[in-house]
């Protein structure tokens, strides 16, 4: 598989929604998830990322202005503690809350994602992406997650789960909503993306470098996240489009 550029990637497509970015940094010090949201409608634009115990939620920047919160407002990362690490959940929806219940009481990332399908947004049927970072007695592991539509059929769901294990060093994983802009929005396919993480060795530098490149009339925010994987400490970056 080919390792792209993900600010090279990201430059190149003008809508790819919502994406998640994870994986490990060059001197596999550090865990990496990002997430970003973008936007065309008034709607969708009218949101920021705040900070919500160790996670995050997504909120309406002008609440005057807010038409409908379904599918737009939830929480997109939550942290469940385990006895010799954490699990941290990151999704493009409210099934963030369906896979954290779900972890909490036994089940596995994949089958408390069971219970749900891709978003009912017809006729673009935007899927549900989702991840995982295990961190386990000092040890990194992740899996990533889409549910989608079979070719639009909205009786039809195909659902797709990758796991990586000993993920390679400055490598990252980079899976989103959209293959591009379009009427219905094309569903991403195939599996995650291969992006190089190489001299991202905090938050803020990859922060900074894919807000630089996503497209700047519909970027809406963008949240980083790096766990040093020895000691679980973490640094998280939210960038907002609207201030």
């Amino acid at each position: 598989m080919k390792i792209e550029s993900l600010f090279d990637y990201l430059a190149g497509n003008s809508y790819p929604g919502r994406g998640i970015v994870t994986g490990v940094t060059s001197d596999g010090k550090f865990a990496v998830s990002a997430y970003f949201i973008m936007g065309r409608s008034e709607n969708s634009r009218n949101r920021v990322f705040v900070e919500d115990g160790r996670g995050i939620r997504t909120q309406a920047f002008d609440p005057s202005k807010m038409k409908d919160p379904s599918l737009i407002i939830y929480a997109p990362v939550r942290v469940i503690t385990t006895a010799s690490g954490t699990d941290t959940v990151v999704t493009n929806g409210d099934q963030t809350d369906t896979a954290y219940e779900g972890m909490s009481k036994g089940l596995t990332f994949e089958q408390s994602l069971r219970s749900r399908t891709f978003e009912p947004d017809g006729p673009n049927f935007t899927p549900r992406i989702s991840s995982v970072l295990h961190i386990d007695s000092g040890k990194f592991c992740y899996e990533m997650s889409i549910l989608k539509s079979d070719m639009g059929d909205p009786e039809s769901s195909n659902r797709y789960t990758f796991s990586y294990e000993n993920p390679k060093k400055g490598v990252g994983r980079f899976i989103h909503t959209y293959r591009g802009d379009g009427n219905p929005l094309p569903s991403f396919e195939g599996e995650p993306v291969a992006v190089s993480l190489d001299g991202m060795n905090d938050a803020k530098t990859l922060a900074d470098k894919m807000w630089q490149n996503l497209n700047a009339d519909n970027k809406v925010s963008l949240f980083v996240r790096y766990i040093e994987i020895a000691s679980g400490k973490e640094e998280s970056v939210i960038i907002n489009k609207n201030k």
